[in-house]
């Protein structure tokens, strides 16, 4: 259901559960979130599952096999992206220097030969997309990368009172189109503010959900359009898995007249 798709779960020091495969409608992603202070450490290990790990903000070190990577960022909204791809079976030990912030996506994927890589803010491709009120950015992290072999993730920055995810686009598989599962884990500039997160079908089952910082949102299916409250900026996450690995998206038909107005 549809209605069950939103998580809020308060910042917590350590590695904290924010929605979980096989629960809530999720079939394919799972999600946490890393906050460490003080020069904590913390160690994360997943047999069978392939995890992308995106700084949001803070300085710390990444430590799996055998390397260490110094990273930092001031906040989503001010540097671009660094992020780590972990293989299954490959732990990984982060620690704060002294406090750092993450996000960590996973999903099933089969042990390979591939090793732990690591993109900085130089190696991220930035895409400028729509136009007037819908105009964002969108930054692909580990999406046509040689490294991943089922994840995408990617981060999309709204500016005040734009809409993203637009033209309303969907890739449930129900047009034929591949069958992706994505999650949305949002930021809100300045903090106290707000964004709107619709989620519909066709057949007009429908939520929205008001989006505040820190909030994340599971898109199981469905069209998924987001609007930022005026005066707000709205940064969001985006992590997707599916069918197969690559961006296949389905516009509603109802809506692609705007392309050429």
């Amino acid at each position: 259901m549809l209605t069950n798709t939103l998580y809020r779960v308060a910042r917590e020091k350590g590695l904290k559960l924010l929605q979980k495969r096989g629960e809530g409608g999720a079939g394919e992603v799972t999600s946490w979130r890393l906050y460490l202070e003080n020069s904590e450490r913390e160690r994360y290990f997943n047999d069978g599952e392939e995890t992308i790990l995106v700084l949001q903000q803070g300085a710390g070190i990444l430590s799996a096999a055998g390397s260490n990577w110094r990273v930092s960022r001031s906040s989503v909204f001010t540097e671009r992206a660094t992020a780590l791809y972990l293989p299954p079976g490959v732990e990984l030990v982060v620690r704060g220097e002294p406090q750092i912030e993450a996000i960590l996506v996973s999903t099933p994927a089969k042990r390979g030969t591939t090793s732990p890589a690591v993109v900085t803010p130089a190696d991220i491709v930035v895409n400028q997309r729509g136009k007037e009120t819908y105009t964002r950015e969108v930054h692909d992290i580990f999406v046509r990368d040689p490294y991943v072999s089922r994840l995408m993730v990617g981060e999309t920055f709204n500016p005040p009172g734009h809409w993203s995810s637009f033209p309303p686009h969907k890739h449930d598989g129900r047009n034929g189109e591949p069958k992706l599962e994505e999650v949305y884990h949002f930021r809100i500039d300045p903090p106290q503010g707000f964004g709107y997160q619709t989620i519909y079908t066709n057949d007009g089952e429908s939520v929205t959900h008001q989006v505040r910082d820190r909030d994340a949102v599971l898109l199981p299916y469905g069209y998924h359009p987001v609007a930022a409250a005026p005066g707000y900026r709205v940064y969001y996450l985006w992590a997707m898995a599916g069918e197969q690995r690559a961006l296949a998206l389905y516009e509603d038909p109802a809506h692609k007249w705007i392309h050429s107005s």
